[in-house]
Formats: structure tokens, sequence, C-alpha cells
């Protein structure tokens, strides 16, 4: 699908993106599970492109969960040195076409210090970007990001009545963004694995059965098209 089938008058805001089947993609293959992240690393940025083309401001890709440290311990570590050196290599080219690259999830001991160093050296470099907000969600888990708001709050010491929606909204690591327009996830399941709960409160979700390293620009217009279809209510009648 080209870009000419969405309405660039109505674009989403924010477009989420759970990027599912690399796995599978390789299997399917007979290529290593490694080979199908690689692939899927293109996947990654012909959608970057995809939404600077069509207006997109906000894009946030779910890349590593705080379940995926299960896996087998060689891919895991394959993972953790392979979006180093994507950092590396990668942020200056997103810099260049005015992309603000930045990290939500946890910083904690798994996580090598020269890894922090490339997050922190990539959201630097970027921090002044207006085209486009590509968020990582790296070492992240929606109950984990409650969780570690309402610490907050506790810590606080405000009392329970004080509490409401905003204080919440205030202490997640999304505070400053919007809420997902809509969620794509890929490979054709039909579940959120712990992707920002709280924020995809009314978000359209729309599944595609195509693997992630096979998806682009080109399903990123289906999906946009998809939700410009649908009528967004918020829990309300129909007009």
């Amino acid at each position: 699908m080209s870009d000419s089938a969405v309405d660039l008058s109505a674009v989403p805001a924010h477009v989420a993106c759970v990027m599912d089947g690399n796995g599978r993609w390789a299997a399917r293959r007979g290529l290593p599970r490694t080979a199908g992240h690689e692939a899927g690393l293109d996947a990654l940025f012909d959608t970057v492109d995809g939404a600077l083309e069509i207006g997109v401001q906000w894009l946030t890709v779910y890349a590593f969960s705080t379940e995926n440290w299960t896996r087998p311990r060689d891919e895991v570590r394959f993972l953790l040195d392979f979006n180093r050196s994507i950092l590396a290599a990668r942020r200056d080219e997103m810099h260049e076409r005015g992309v603000r690259l930045r990290f939500i999830g946890g910083r904690d001991r798994r996580l090598a210090r020269s890894l922090l160093a490339e997050m922190d050296a990539a959201a630097e470099l970027t921090a002044a970007n207006e085209r486009l907000t590509l968020t990582v969600a790296f070492n992240y888990g929606g109950r984990a990001e409650l969780t570690e708001a309402v610490r907050r709050i506790v810590a606080s010491g405000m009392r329970p009545e004080e509490v409401t929606e905003q204080t919440i909204r205030a202490n997640l690591a999304t505070a400053d963004m919007p809420d997902p327009d809509v969620v794509i996830r890929t490979s054709g399941e039909h579940r959120l694995s712990n992707f920002l709960l709280w924020q995809v409160a009314y978000s359209e979700m729309v599944f595609l059965d195509v693997l992630w390293p096979d998806f682009g620009r080109a399903h990123l217009f289906e999906a946009v098209a998809e939700y410009q279809r649908r009528e967004r209510r918020f829990g309300g009648l129909d007009r």
C-alpha cells in the first residue's frame, strides 16, 4: 500500500508497535534466531522512514521486554550487544533525519554500562529534534512501570485520597508523551504482552499476520488507513 491511501489530514499522532516474529521468520528460513533480529532492524528503519513520510509525530517500539531475560542466554547476549552496536552506528543517521531518540525501561545492573552510555549519548545528541520522537521500550514491562509509579507516589507521602489518574500518569515513564492512537502488533498474535498497559486504554488495535522482518512502511500505511476507517468514541455513544 502506498501513502496515497492515507488521509494525511488525519494521521495518528502516536503509533506504537509490538515488533513480533523475528524468531519465527528466521526459523522458517533455517536460520538462527539472531538472523531474524538483524532482519528486523531493516524493518524498523523502513517503518521510521514511513512514519516521517506521512507525518507521525511519535513512534514507540517494543524492543526488549522484562520477560525477554528468560530467553536463551546467547540470544539475550546477542540482543544486548546488537542494540549497543545499532545505537553507535545509526544514531547519526537518525539525527540527520530529525528524529529524537528516547528510551523507557529499567536501568538495572543487567544492562552493561556501555549500553546505557550509548543510549544516553543517542538521547543527548537528538534531544532537540522535532520531526519524530522514536521511543524505544528496552528492558520494559507495563506492570513494572506501574509498580514503579506506585512506589514513587507512596514515597512522596501523598495521602490515598489525593491520588488521581493524573497523579499516576505523571509518575509514568511516558508522562510527557501522548497516549498511542493506534497499536500495531505483527506475527498474527492478538495480545499486548505487557506493553504500555496504562497508556493503551483507548488505543485502536491493529493485528497483522506479517512477521516483523517483513514489515515496512507499506504495512504501516495499511495500519494507519485501517485506523482512519474506525470511529473512536472513548466510551461514548455514536452520534
